[in-house]
């Protein structure tokens, strides 16, 4: 049985952990810096001698997810820099890295995309650093999982909803898919999602309104791939 570690105790760490047992580091647990990270939670030590990874599966939770903040240098620092440190680090360890992406790497693209069209993302540094490392991971790692998806809180209940469409859903509904794939080994790029909904189908006690003009109208993808998988 594989041996897996969440980074990260943000909506979706703290449900994979909730849902699994994994392991889990953090900023607040951890005191795990994502600007200057030190990886030895990931490896064993005896007597300041390195011997072999801790863990065979490393689940990437940690994100700026501030997805319409204009500061491009901590988007770049924690989406992309990050993430290639940690390919690198698992590259050299054999670890299999599964990275959690977004839908909104789609926001430009003809719904519902697939995994196999070039993303077109919105003019965030939030998508775009997401996808330059979903590219970095794909041309430089070795065993890894990208997960697109979006998820919200389980107790996320907003007094107006945009009026949009997606394929995400409250974390409790995603969780448990991502877990399914870890499980039975997936490889490569997965959209991943509970099926094509409004964002009102999620928060229903909501009123709806226009989405401002910057947010995506429609991120929905084409689930058949993750669907056949799990079957």
């Amino acid at each position: 049985m594989s041996k897996v570690l969440i980074l990260g105790d943000g909506i979706l760490g703290k449900e994979l952990h909730t849902q699994t047992g994994w392991d889990y580091i953090s900023r607040s647990k951890d005191g795990f810096d994502a600007l200057n990270p030190d990886f030895h939670h990931l490896i064993t030590h005896e007597h300041g001698v390195i011997f072999y990874p801790k863990y065979d599966t490393v689940i990437n939770c940690i994100a700026n997810t501030d997805s319409y903040s204009d500061d491009m240098q901590s988007h770049l620092d924690i989406n992309y820099k990050f993430v290639v440190a940690l390919t690198d680090f698992c590259n050299k360890w054999d670890i299999k890295l599964v990275h959690i992406s977004t839908e909104y790497v789609y926001a430009n693209n003809p719904s519902p995309a697939k995994e196999t069209d070039l993303p077109l993302p919105d003019n965030t540094w939030y998508a775009k650093t997401k996808l330059l490392a979903d590219q970095y991971l794909t041309l430089m790692g070795g065993d890894y999982l990208i997960c697109r998806e979006l998820h919200k809180a389980n107790d996320f209940n907003p007094p107006k909803v945009w009026d949009a469409k997606t394929t995400g859903d409250k974390v409790k509904n995603i969780a448990p898919l991502i877990i399914k794939l870890i499980n039975k080994k997936a490889t490569g790029i997965y959209n991943v999602g509970t099926g094509d909904k409004s964002y009102k189908d999620i928060f229903p006690k909501g009123e709806l309104i226009n989405a401002p003009s910057h947010v995506p109208y429609d991120t929905r993808m084409c689930l058949n791939k993750l669907n056949e998988f799990l079957k």
